[in-house]
């Protein structure tokens, strides 16, 4: 039986381009949650957020929250890492730190489409709101879980 090239990959490389990955994916997904934790911190001071209504007060609070624990999960391996950096544990330390990126993640999804919610409920109403926030939703959980679970699912062998 053939091996794959990760699988003839040496342990300690292995580990290192595992940190190396999740270092590169926490660089494309901060800048997204630090734009929108940023959008929304200011909406409050816009004269138009008086006239909102105690649902969509309510919702923005939430959408918030949301937007900073994702800020927060994407952050925290930096800090993991600092504090474990040089106990030799780097196996805990990708398991962990990517434990936090999948909450991130997870969070962020609901931060967007929280803020989705939010924007149509704002400017359209219920039935323009609902239809827009199950479709982004829906996108959320197919792309960035649906995929990869079904394929783990599966058991795809690798290529």
């Amino acid at each position: 039986m053939e091996q794959t090239p990760e699988q003839a990959e040496p342990e300690q490389q292995r580990r290192e381009r595992q940190l190396s990955e999740l270092l590169q994916e926490l660089r494309i997904a901060m800048p997204g949650v630090q734009l929108l934790f940023a959008f929304l911190l200011v909406v409050p001071f816009n004269q138009r957020f008086g006239r909102a209504s105690d649902f969509e007060r309510g919702l923005y609070v939430g959408v918030l929250l949301c937007a900073a624990f994702a800020s927060a999960l994407f952050i925290a391996p930096t800090a993991y890492h600092r504090i474990m950096f040089g106990l030799g544990d780097r196996p805990r330390l990708i398991r962990t730190a990517t434990r936090m990126v999948l909450a991130g993640l997870v969070s962020l999804a609901l931060a967007m489409t929280g803020a989705v919610l939010l924007v149509t409920d704002f400017l359209f109403g219920l039935p323009t709101s609902a239809i827009c926030t199950a479709v982004v939703g829906a996108a959320f959980a197919w792309l960035w879980f649906g995929l990869a679970l079904a394929r783990r699912a599966r058991g795809t062998p690798r290529s």
